[in-house]
């Protein structure tokens, strides 16, 4: 089982690129942030965690930029969205940015998306929060299209172009896009079209159960558990970490566990990341 770190980026945080030189040098896989590209102030729709929302969400950073600087910065860590709102984006412009950030990084990103909670928020984008779910597999099948055809077209109910040339291309024959949400509704999802499913660790309170699941989803889809890995966000519910939890999820064959960070300075970031190696090194693969 691989580990990786996640974070949401602020002015006030650890920088990205510092962040990853550390996680690399203690045999972290992967560095994942978080994106919002606003918060409305109309609090409709509730923080899924409970309570007031943090301000790390106001505050949070541009993915794409803080994992380029991510990526110049290092040479083995893969670098991930935890998640992209693609629900909020420009297809085709963000098509170019996740090439752009694959060819930068020598093809190590992963491309984490999803749909959203806050309603106000995709409103303000022009996204209907009923049809967001439709919206966010045509957006994700129209990107692949463009990453993969060198006169890419796409018709659907939600995303319409005619043929078009644009590069760059990723250096990923397959650049894997993980589809975050909870069980089942994201883990379905995953099955028909991801190349992973990212749940919340509070969507997956018995990991053996959960893999039998979801490979039976798998089946119904005519798809295999090694097209189909499992990377498991860590909960604040579920902190501190705990040996006898990940090791569950190894024995389930969750490929990977991502821990949270604080959105906050070295001096308190650099001994959670210390503390998390020698987690992992006791836990292993």
């Amino acid at each position: 089982m691989q580990y990786g770190v996640f974070i949401f980026p602020t002015d006030s945080s650890i920088r990205p690129a510092e962040l990853a030189v550390e996680a690399e040098a203690r045999g972290f896989e992967s560095l994942w942030v978080a994106e919002h590209s606003h918060i409305p102030l109309s609090r409709r729709s509730p923080y899924p965690g409970g309570g007031d929302l943090p301000k790390m969400y106001y505050d949070v950073m541009d993915p794409f930029v803080a994992l380029a600087t991510a990526a110049q910065a290092t040479r083995r860590i893969r670098l991930g969205t935890g998640i992209c709102l693609v629900t909020q984006r420009d297809p085709i412009q963000t098509a170019k940015q996740v090439a752009s950030l694959d060819q930068l990084s020598d093809g190590r990103f992963v491309f984490g998306v999803g749909a959203g909670w806050n309603l106000e928020e995709m409103e303000d984008h022009g996204t209907d929060p009923s049809t967001r779910f439709a919206l966010m597999r045509e957006r994700v099948e129209a990107m692949r299209e463009i990453w993969t055809r060198s006169k890419p077209e796409y018709h659907g109910k939600h995303v319409d172009f005619p043929p078009m040339m644009t590069w760059p291309k990723p250096v990923q024959e397959r650049l894997p896009v993980l589809v975050g949400g909870g069980w089942p509704h994201g883990a379905r999802r995953a099955a028909r079209w991801g190349d992973g499913w990212m749940p919340v660790s509070y969507d997956i309170e018995d990991p053996a159960a959960t893999r039998r699941e979801l490979d039976a989803l798998l089946a119904e889809h005519e798809r295999t558990p090694a097209e189909v890995p499992i990377s498991v966000v860590l909960a604040q519910a579920h902190w501190p970490p705990q040996a006898e939890r990940l090791a569950a999820y190894a024995a389930a064959g969750v490929e990977r566990v991502v821990l949270g960070l604080p959105a906050a300075g070295r001096e308190t970031v650099l001994p959670l990341l210390d503390g998390f190696a020698g987690l992992m090194g006791e836990v292993g693969a």
